[in-house]
């Protein structure tokens, strides 16, 4: 199978890894030359353009910082439109707007091409493993299709249903998650204040009903004062734009989103769309004068789990299925 790779970010680049270190056909495009030279080093080849890759591989993958970079690979000049067609599958990686990934995919059905949409959740350092977990929306025939390079590029594989299904149910994981990084953030703050030891505060929550992934993940880097989740707060700002614009759709009356909200836009205008997202916690920081960071703690994130084989996630209720491996699952 020929694999085309558009967009090598922070997330997109570990995807297309697996894709390589898995030993498919790999081809890769980026607007930043260095990142394409990097891959292209460890034997991949360089693709000319979206239209180029989707003329030539089986499967196109975006994986895109925002709708509209999205929209412009797949329908603006050279675009991914233009070279699609019977036979190809373009699978959209991003985490985007459902209405958006739609209209885009009605446009590859019609050219007789297949879409379907898998945004990733699980953080940078399982994406950079395969150990990720990965939402597909799309019809079952089309899943199918996709499962062997879905099971490479992540271990967990939920059939989320029709194509707009998946992109709502990541933009509510990642608000989820928001909610999450802003209250330990508020949790740290106050322990440091109270003149708890931070190391032993980190495992009091860790062990308890109040542990969450962002707090075993996220917590980490800021005690260390890295900060370093390899995301940043204007994708977290629209990541939960998101969240709020299908609320508001469906007339659903949020309280807690609207703050979320206005948090990072704060935080934005005070330190900038690119700073790293976990440095939310700096607003309180800089509040009562204090500095969240103990010992131990690492710079980064790393998988420490061993890359597996990718399996199908059965909702409950399901029928019973059996994964790639023949691991049972559902």
């Amino acid at each position: 199978m020929r694999v085309g790779f558009i967009g090598l970010g922070n997330v997109g680049g570990k995807l297309a890894g697996s894709i390589l270190r898995n030993g498919f056909e790999l081809s890769v495009h980026d607007l930043d030359p260095e990142l394409v030279e990097t891959f292209v080093a460890r034997g991949a080849a360089r693709g000319e353009s979206p239209k180029q890759l989707a003329e030539t591989c089986d499967v196109i993958i975006t994986c895109l910082p925002s709708p509209a970079a999205c929209a412009a690979v797949v329908e603006g000049p050279e675009g991914i439109l233009e070279g699609i067609g019977p036979g190809r599958i373009w699978a959209e990686m991003s985490t985007t707007d459902a209405g958006e990934i739609k209209r885009l995919a009605e446009q590859v059905i019609a050219t007789g091409a297949e879409a379907i949409e898998c945004p990733v959740s699980g953080g940078c350092h399982r994406a950079a493993t395969g150990n990720i977990a990965i939402f597909a929306g799309c019809t079952r025939e089309t899943f199918e299709k996709a499962l062997p390079f879905l099971t490479v590029l992540g271990r967990r594989v939920l059939h989320t249903g029709e194509i707009g299904s998946a992109s709502v149910l990541k933009v509510v994981t990642n608000y989820l998650a928001t909610a999450n990084l802003v209250s330990v953030a508020e949790a740290l703050v106050t322990c440091k204040a109270a003149g708890m030891d931070m190391g032993t505060a980190y495992e009091a929550i860790r062990i308890s009903s109040g542990n969450s992934f962002v707090h075993e993940t996220e917590s980490q880097v800021i005690l260390n004062g890295s900060r370093d989740i390899s995301f940043t707060m204007d994708l977290v700002a629209k990541d939960i734009g998101l969240f709020q614009k299908i609320a508001e759709a469906h007339e659903v009356p949020l309280e807690l989103s609207p703050l979320l909200n206005n948090i990072f836009a704060d935080a934005i205008e005070r330190f900038g769309p690119r700073e790293l997202s976990p440095n939310i916690i700096k607003r309180l920081e800089e509040a009562t004068g204090l500095e969240v960071l103990a010992p131990g703690f690492p710079a980064e994130m790393v998988d420490d789990e061993p890359e597996e084989a990718g399996y199908e996630v059965v909702p409950k209720g399901g029928e019973r299925a059996f994964g790639e491996t023949g691991k049972a699952v559902g």
